[in-house]
């Protein structure tokens, strides 16, 4: 077991939150102003770890803080000795099918090829044939109309890997789909260069917490928060005007119906399979240390 003596610890938890401060900050003045935001809401709306669990630094399993009972003694996996405290091995042991679920998945899709061919077109399945009114987004257009975001779905080859985005696929939409995705079987579909596997990257390191370091976390949710931006970008929404969180620059499309847009969107698309490999390959490191662990008496 790693030791971290309390000035340690509670400086990396501070840099922890002090990080996490300048990620969520403006999310949370707008949800005191309840004012949406159709590009970063997503990150605290379909997942489900609040921004105080985000911003709670967890050392991962394997390390001891030296006085930290009084901080982390009340928190979920946690035991203490004396006046220190570390991840409870019984809440390891209760978590291990969780984790072998977890590995089995990011295993099976580091080691598939990355492919780059998609361009987005989940977003553009999710409202065809839909009203406008009907839509995800109903307080913005569709960059093209019904009819023509209608042309682009039904022109393209639609090869869309990931469950939790192609079961949100209009009915007339989810036949078109060359792949059948199912809750059960994701190992066998989901693939690295995947917006929504990256984005879900962050999902999985914060269902391992304490179990795993916050800072992976952190990593996995600027991933996914950069990650948003371009699935929005490529989505078939007109978001003139909207302001992006921290640089201030407003939305601009990846008109990914032109030839130039696909361009565009494959080699971002390659970018962030390259960033999120080795978070994937941390988590799946993670896994293997957490399994090879001893079982708790």
């Amino acid at each position: 077991m790693e030791v971290l003596a309390r000035e340690t610890w509670e400086a990396r938890a501070a840099a922890h939150a002090e990080r996490v401060d300048a990620l969520v900050g403006p999310h949370l003045e707008r949800r005191d102003a309840r004012v949406k935001h159709p590009v970063h809401d997503f990150l605290f709306t379909y997942y489900s770890h609040r921004p105080a669990q985000l911003r709670r630094w967890h050392p991962g399993a394997g390390v001891v803080l030296a006085g930290g009972a009084a901080a982390y003694g009340g928190l979920r996996g946690y035991a203490v000795d004396d006046d220190d405290a570390a991840v409870d091995p019984a809440h390891l042991e209760s978590q291990r099918p969780l984790v072998e679920a977890l590995h089995r998945l990011l295993a099976a899709t580091a080691a598939r090829p990355a492919h780059l061919g998609c361009f987005g077109l989940h977003e553009w399945a999710m409202v065809y044939r839909l009203d406008d009114d009907e839509t995800r987004h109903a307080d913005w257009p569709l960059r093209l109309g019904g009819a023509g975001t209608d042309a682009v779905v039904e022109s393209h080859r639609i090869a869309c890997s990931h469950f939790d985005a192609h079961r949100f696929f209009t009915d007339p939409a989810r036949p078109l789909n060359t792949l059948s995705p199912t809750a059960a079987d994701r190992p066998a579909f989901e693939q690295p260069a995947c917006l929504h596997a990256g984005m879900d990257l962050y999902k999985h390191a914060f269902r391992l917490s304490p179990l795993v370091s916050s800072d992976l976390v952190l990593d996995a949710f600027e991933l996914a928060w950069d990650i948003r931006v371009l699935d929005m970008r490529a989505a078939p929404y007109d978001l003139t005007d909207v302001v992006l969180d921290h640089s201030g620059e407003t939305w601009t499309p990846v008109p990914i119906e032109t030839a130039a847009g696909k361009q565009e969107y494959a080699e971002a698309q390659r970018r962030f399979a390259e960033r999120g490999a080795p978070i994937r390959q941390a988590l799946v490191d993670a896994g293997e240390r957490l399994l090879a662990a001893p079982a708790a008496r």
